[in-house]
């Protein structure tokens, strides 16, 4: 499995993946996507870092699981309110949101908008004192809306806090985090609920 990452980090950091990418298509931490793509190039051995490689592409495969799991998902995150915006973090988190926004839309009756949730991470011109992202203004708007934030995985929450800051930043009130996995055992972020289907915890 290992020797399979590495190879696979190595072929998207040759089609000009950030860290921040790889980390996003294998679900891993930064820490263990800089760990993989550094192994063909350096000949210091460095102890890798702890942490789950995610493989959900027998959900993300397949519209129906896709739709199942978007559906608890929704469900989850109605509990604490109706969301007005589902903010979907890039890459992964943008199928959800999708579907998201219609099964709320459907449940509550409420005009569900979709937004997408750029991260730091996949800027490649970005500088290490800009630590914001960005939400894409080709689609929903957060200002004055009641904001549910989704994606794949949490591995540390960084990008979750980012996502968080932004939202509140541009006039939106995030209500709830969803996600699919978290691998960080998190109950909140930055006063922010967080609900998983899956929660890791290390022993």
């Amino acid at each position: 499995m290992k020797e399979k990452l590495i190879a696979k980090a190595q072929e998207l950091r040759q089609h000009g993946f950030t860290t921040g990418e790889i980390a996003d298509e294998l679900n891993v931490s930064m820490d263990t996507a800089r760990w993989l793509t550094l192994q063909k190039t350096t000949e210091e051995k460095v102890d890798a870092p702890v942490d789950f490689a995610i493989n959900w592409k027998s959900i993300g495969g397949n519209s129906t699981r896709l739709s199942y799991v978007s559906g608890a998902l929704s469900d989850m995150a109605l509990s604490y309110g109706d969301a007005e915006t589902v903010v979907g973090v890039a890459v992964s988190g943008v199928p959800f949101a999708t579907v998201m926004a219609d099964f709320m839309e459907d449940m509550t009756g409420v005009d569900t908008a979709i937004a997408i949730f750029h991260p730091h991470k996949h800027r490649k011109d970005a500088d290490e004192t800009d630590d914001e992202g960005a939400i894409s203004t080709n689609f929903g708007t957060v200002e004055g809306k009641k904001v549910v934030i989704v994606d794949d995985v949490i591995t540390s929450g960084k990008t979750m806090k980012e996502a968080i800051h932004t939202v509140k930043d541009l006039g939106g009130e995030p209500i709830c985090v969803t996600v699919l996995i978290d691998k960080a055992g998190l109950s909140e972020i930055e006063g922010v609920p967080v609900e998983s289907l899956i929660k890791i915890s290390r022993l």
